[in-house]
């Protein structure tokens, strides 16, 4: 019977998740993993909401090949996205070439000019305050922007 209850979890969105709010699509794909990318999603999505509790759930890029789509966490414009592949789980910062990072978090995507990404593996242990701390940097610097579009 576990193993029905696995196959059910990973089939995929029903119809009701299709039309969900963001939340409730994360909840869903968090759920569809059924992994330890999964539980990693999940970690970071609680870890993102500690940083900022006014941090706005967002899922873009939803397609037939993943009619879930990708997680994203916005404030003021995007702060991180939450890719997941088989062998990561990544978190795309859209200003992350911008922000400060003392930590050494970023280890993915370091050669563009704008965006910067972590990529977590199976077993990595996450640096919970020096994430968020990035969180928070990510929401600063997208406050200072638009501040400076005002004046503009």
């Amino acid at each position: 019977m576990r193993e029905e209850t696995k196959a059910m979890e990973k089939s995929g969105p029903d119809e009701a998740e299709v039309g969900a709010s963001p939340s409730r699509l994360i909840d869903a794909r968090i759920r569809e993993l059924g992994d330890w990318r999964g539980e990693t999603l999940a970690r970071v999505r609680k870890l993102i909401r500690e940083a900022d509790p006014d941090v706005v759930e967002e899922v873009k890029w939803r397609k037939p090949s993943n009619p879930l789509g990708v997680p994203v966490w916005e404030h003021g414009g995007i702060l991180c996205t939450g890719e997941t592949y088989k062998a990561a789980v990544k978190l795309t910062f859209a200003k992350g070439a911008a922000l400060e990072d003392p930590s050494s978090l970023f280890n993915s995507s370091l050669d563009g000019n704008t965006r910067r990404a972590i990529d977590i593996h199976e077993g990595d242990k996450i640096d919970e305050e020096a994430l968020k701390a990035l969180i928070r940097a990510a929401v600063a610097l997208n406050a200072a922007d638009s501040r400076k579009r005002k004046r503009a």
